[in-house]
């Protein structure tokens, strides 16, 4: 992988960091009591303020990894490379944080099935 590969992998890492805490970082606030009370409409805006920083890093990383602007990955092999780095930041933030999910062995089988995707998507 290039600079410009590991460069846009880094910015989907740091774009999905800010996709978790603004898609599920409220469930967290609820479980704390921190958010009881909150308006929908208040917790809806906290999430898109948190969701402006996922875009912030998520447009640089497809513009600079897409061949379309002289990036090394087409747009299939980005989407894929993307969904496995949201799960993987999703299951890495899930199991720090709400310690009342488990990681089972068919939460293991899938994520090997999205890592065989990764794989078929750069074949050939």
């Amino acid at each position: 992988m290039n600079w410009t590969g590991l460069g846009t992998v880094i910015l989907l890492i740091i774009s999905n960091i800010f996709m978790t805490f603004a898609w599920y970082g409220q469930l967290k606030l609820s479980q704390m009591h921190i958010s009881d009370g909150w308006p929908l409409i208040l917790i809806i805006l906290a999430s898109w303020g948190v969701a402006l920083f996922e875009y912030s890093f998520m447009v640089p990383a497809n513009r600079m990894g897409s061949n379309i602007n002289g990036g090394p990955f087409s747009l299939m092999q980005l989407k894929v490379i993307q969904e496995v780095i949201s799960l993987t930041v999703f299951t890495t933030i899930c199991m720090l944080l709400f310690k009342n999910e488990t990681l089972q062995w068919n939460h293991l089988a899938a994520f090997a099935c999205l890592v065989a995707a990764v794989f078929f998507v750069f074949l050939k």
